[in-house]
Order: C-alpha cells, then sequence, then structure tokens
C-alpha cells in the first residue's frame, strides 16, 4: 500500500498555504476568520431578499444577526469543549476562551443557532406574523453557505482533513507535517454544502407558495448532516477517544439532525400551514399567506 501511494504522491496536490493572510506585529488576520464572515454577509443579503420577498421589515435583520453571530460563536466552541475534549479544558479552563488556538463544532452552533432562533420568534413573531418554524426554514436555506465558507477555511488552516488516499486530488498537508496525500474531505463537504444550499435556494425562488411549512428546513438537516455522516468515515479523527469506535462522535451527533429532518418533510406533507408567511394583520385575510414577492 505505501509503495502504490508513493506512486502516486507526485500527482498529489501539495498544499502549504499559511493560515494567516496577514501579519502586521500582533495584528493576525486569518483565512478562516474572513471566510467565516462571508457566509454571514452571504446570509444576512438572503435574509433581506426573504424579508423584502414576504413583506417584512428589514429592520429585524439586526437582532437577527447579533443572535446568529453569539450562538454560533459561543455554540460552536462550547460544543467542541464538551464533546471532543471535555477532560483537557476541565483541566484548563481558561482554555475555553483560547479560540484562536482552534476548536469549533458545527453541532454545537446548530444547537445554539436552535434555542437562539427560539427565542428570537418568541420575542418578534408574534406582532410580525412569522413563528418558530417559519424562521427555521429561511435559516436553514441560508446556513448551507455559511457552512461552505467555514470548512474552506479549515482547508486553509489545513485541518479537518481525511485518511490516506492514491486518488490524483489528494492533498498533502505539509503545514501539518503530511508526507502522504489525504482526503480534503473539507472540500468534499464544501461542495455537498454548496449543492444542498443551491437546491433550496432554488425551491425557495420559485416552488414557495406551494411548499408547507418545516419542508426546507428538513431538507436542509437531511443534506447537510447525512453528507458529514458519511464523509466522516473516511475522516481522521478530531479526538483520542475516537479511534477504534465503529462512529465518530460527528456521526454520532448528525444521526438524531437527520432523524429529526426526515420527520419535518413528512410532517410538511401532513399539514395546512403555507411555507411562505402567514398575515394575520388587520384589513388582510385571516390564514391567508402573504403573497410572495419575485
Amino acid at each position: 500500500m505505501m509503495h502504490v501511494l508513493s506512486i502516486f504522491a507526485p500527482l498529489a496536490i501539495k498544499w502549504n498555504v499559511s493560515p494567516e493572510l496577514l501579519h502586521i506585529g500582533f495584528i493576525h488576520v486569518r483565512y478562516y476568520g474572513i471566510l467565516f464572515i462571508l457566509g454571514f454577509i452571504l446570509g444576512y443579503y438572503l435574509f433581506t431578499w426573504f424579508y423584502k420577498r414576504e413583506g417584512l421589515p428589514v429592520s429585524l435583520l439586526d437582532p437577527l444577526l447579533y443572535v446568529l453571530l453569539g450562538c454560533t460563536l459561543v455554540g460552536a466552541r462550547l460544543g467542541h469543549v464538551l464533546f471532543y475534549e471535555p477532560a483537557f479544558y476541565f483541566a484548563h479552563p481558561w482554555k475555553i476562551f483560547a479560540v484562536w488556538e482552534g476548536g469549533l463544532a458545527s453541532h454545537g452552533g446548530a444547537i445554539a443557532i436552535l434555542l437562539g432562533l427560539w427565542w428570537y420568534a418568541r420575542h418578534y413573531g408574534r406582532k410580525y406574523d412569522f413563528d418558530y418554524l417559519w424562521m427555521l426554514d429561511r435559516v436553514g436555506i441560508a446556513i448551507p453557505f455559511a457552512g461552505m465558507f467555514i470548512r474552506l477555511g479549515n482547508l486553509m488552516n489545513s485541518e479537518i482533513y481525511g485518511h490516506v488516499t492514491d486518488l490524483p486530488w489528494g492533498f498533502i498537508f505539509l503545514q501539518r507535517g503530511e508526507t502522504l496525500p489525504k482526503h480534503p474531505t473539507q472540500l468534499y463537504e464544501a461542495l455537498c454544502y454548496l449543492l444542498t444550499g443551491t437546491a433550496l435556494v432554488l425551491l425557495y425562488k420559485y416552488c414557495l407558495p406551494k411548499m408547507k411549512r418545516g419542508f426546507f428546513f428538513g431538507l436542509f438537516l437531511i443534506g447537510i448532516f447525512a453528507s458529514r455522516f458519511f464523509i466522516e468515515f473516511i475522516k481522521e479523527p478530531q479526538a483520542l477517544f475516537e479511534q477504534g469506535m465503529p462512529l465518530n462522535m460527528g456521526q454520532i451527533l448528525s444521526i438524531p439532525f437527520v432523524l429529526f429532518g426526515i420527520f419535518l418533510i413528512v410532517r410538511s406533507f401532513r399539514i395546512s400551514t403555507p411555507a411562505a408567511r402567514v398575515s394575520g394583520k388587520p384589513g388582510s385575510k385571516k390564514g391567508a399567506a402573504a403573497k410572495p414577492r419575485k
């Protein structure tokens, strides 16, 4: 096997990109941070489109941005601490705040976002005629693109890659001292997220009047976490305790999300609530969906 890999190694991509785009004195600008911010910027523009199309004031986007940004950062960090290295961080609690050293778990971020959106929907939904599931449907359309940017950031950090491969698109991550080509699982996930997000955008744009509430979020959960589940089979363990396990922590945490996604899609075919925002304002037809604009 090693002989075969040595033959294919010259065909592999030798990846030796510095994770830092700019370094001036104590200022360190990393690709990961820039890509992380780009994901939120794109999400902001998508939500501007959603809100304008369905007749919501764009001013509601500012508190939503704060909720999503805060929940993503805090949840993803705590997810890494609790799911992957609890013993280390409980022994060195000050390290929990050292986010510049790496360590963000998407499952933790997802759980925190769900909680933050629940608060947002309760706080603003009654006044503006939307509920928690309506919010989840829209977030499910935007998050895949943010996830894509995050995985590209992982690539720039030369982290979270896969097992050794003899495929010609294998990456030799020189920054990590690797000498053999590995699966660029960051790109595999980024592509899956891009395809999921694109499919959801097209469904929202062309099929919204026909869709039922919960379908978008259900499809998002299945597309993101099912792809994550299968790609994990060729990904190197992220924690020592995962070695020898039939399923790693990422896969175990993905299963409930996939099952919940299936439940939401099945449920969407059995309910009459439209995916579009329902207007209950005085002078409007109670219970009628707000006519979406293209």
